[in-house]
């Protein structure tokens, strides 16, 4: 859906600066697909000059022109606080084909860029492309990533660095800091249009009811409370939880200083930026709750058309109560999937709160732990189970091991089944942050071999592909403790 949102209280015509020498350094024919790109044998578009469109160097390829380029503006809470006015500072849409929208991020100042280039760099704009079609493999709501173009042009962060551009697609990249931005300006009126236009756009079924804006936030919370319980089942954080970041449709999206668990760590930060942990592993479900929180302070003048204040923030916190019990429904049928348990029972979720404090203690690997849990058979003995050396409380681990192969025996699934169920859920391959290292640096000396490798790999996560077995491995012990930041 295109922005059609208007008016310089909310978007600015923007078109893209270029960037000198554009050469394709990553392209996704996935997400092609999703706008019927015409392919070449070489699995890059057909017509050459998408890779000057996707630089933000021409805004036309063959019948196909944009000819209003925009970035928008938001508003929001960063790390608690209240940020005021932010905006697309390095991201500018495009339009739409195909009925989503085709956004590059890093192709130069907006209005809303401040002190900022508006340049994305070739290490972050890598890391960007390869977790949103990674994630996307792992049937995780998210953004998708088209292309990465580069350039040797040079921009200067923590050090000197290369630019680059990242093209995003998305049905739209609305989220809780454009509500939030009417809210503050108490613009009413601009607000009603926003909710509405998401309603007829993604959300025609809160149209028919009887208090349809009530009901709208009760979708995206929903929405969003799914989508943290998904990231917590592949061990994903995302760094930058702002209000800002929240995808209105209950997206991934603005992926920046994330990463994937290695060792768990129920308290991991992944961004180093964070220095109070606000967005730590363990405080995500809290924080996206907190992030819908600003959402239904932002929406309440839209239920105040209908009802009294009183009835409204009544109506509001009555919903914004339901989060946790739809997260939690999420969390605990996902993980009984990750155990291989089907059935429901008294017990399960103590079973796998064991688990965890046990992982958590230990550093145990959260992707080969789940991983290899399907090759346990129900007549095993727990001093049989090759996975208990990995605890350092042996006797403990063995309780739990015992716990749970007593539990499996209440289970319907044959071993094979259960196996094949639990191999669905527990993916082998994740992007873990030293592989992402590994094709930066390699694709900083102009070798993209690996990001293609990568890509190839985590297309497939659930897949044994036994050629690959080195990418499904913890990191060594020399890379364990890669930083990432909000300039990642």
């Amino acid at each position: 859906m295109p922005f059609t949102l208007r008016g310089d209280d909310v978007c600015q015509l923007t078109p893209p600066t270029p960037i000198s020498d554009p050469y394709w350094v990553a392209f996704s024919a996935s997400a092609a697909e999703l706008i019927h790109l015409e392919l070449g044998a070489t699995g890059l578009p057909k017509d050459p000059d998408w890779l000057e469109l996707l630089a933000g160097n021409q805004l036309n390829v063959g019948e196909l022109t944009f000819s209003n380029p925009i970035a928008t503006a938001y508003s929001g809470h960063q790390f608690g606080s209240w940020a005021g006015q932010l905006g697309d500072g390095r991201a500018i849409l495009l339009g739409d084909i195909n009925q989503l929208e085709v956004q590059l991020k890093g192709a130069g100042k907006t209005h809303y860029s401040r002190m900022g280039d508006g340049r994305a760099v070739l290490r972050s704009s890598i890391r960007e492309f390869l977790c949103s079609e990674a994630m996307h493999a792992l049937g995780i709501p998210t953004s998708r990533a088209l292309s990465v173009v580069g350039s040797k042009q040079r921009v200067i962060r923590e050090k000197v660095e290369t630019v680059a551009v990242c093209s995003r697609i998305a049905p739209s990249f609305i989220r809780v800091g454009h509500f939030e931005h009417f809210a503050s300006l108490q613009n009413t009126v601009r607000l009603k249009e926003l909710a509405d236009l998401l309603m007829s756009e993604f959300y025609p079924e809160c149209l028919t009811k009887k208090d349809p804006y009530l009901n709208l936030f009760k979708e995206i919370s929903a929405r969003n409370a799914k989508l943290v319980a998904q990231w917590q089942s592949v061990g994903f954080c995302h760094g930058v939880l702002n209000s800002d970041n929240i995808s209105i449709l209950g997206l991934t999206i603005d992926y920046g200083p994330f990463g994937f668990l290695d060792q768990f760590e129920i308290d991991h930060i992944c961004n180093h930026s964070d220095h109070g942990g606000r967005y730590a592993y363990h405080r995500q479900p809290q924080i996206m709750h907190w992030n819908m929180a600003c959402l239904a302070s932002a929406m309440l003048p839209l239920l105040e058309l209908e009802h009294s204040t009183e009835e409204s923030q009544a109506l509001l916190r009555i919903a914004l109560e339901e989060f946790p019990v739809v997260y939690a429904k999420e969390w605990q049928q996902i993980f009984r999937s990750k155990l291989g348990l089907q059935l429901e029972q008294d017990g399960d979720i103590e079973l796998i709160e064991r688990l965890l404090q046990a992982m958590h203690d230990s550093k145990v690997d959260f992707t080969t732990f789940f991983r290899q849990l399907s090759n346990i058979q129900k007549d095993s003995r727990p001093s049989d189970i090759a996975q208990r050396d990995e605890f350092l409380n042996r006797e403990s681990i063995d309780q739990w091991f015992a716990d749970y192969l007593h539990r499996l025996q209440t289970e319907v699934l044959s071993d094979g089944a259960r196996k094949g169920m639990m191999d669905q859920i527990n993916p082998k391959y994740i992007l873990r942050n030293h592989l992402a290292q590994v094709a930066i640096e390699k694709a900083q000396q102009d070798d993209f071999s690996e990001i293609e490798q990568l890509q190839l790999i985590l297309s497939k996560p659930f897949d044994e592909q036994e050629a690959f077995e080195d990418y499904a491995k913890p990191p060594p012990v020399d890379m364990q403790r890669i930083e990432v930041s909000c300039s990642s």
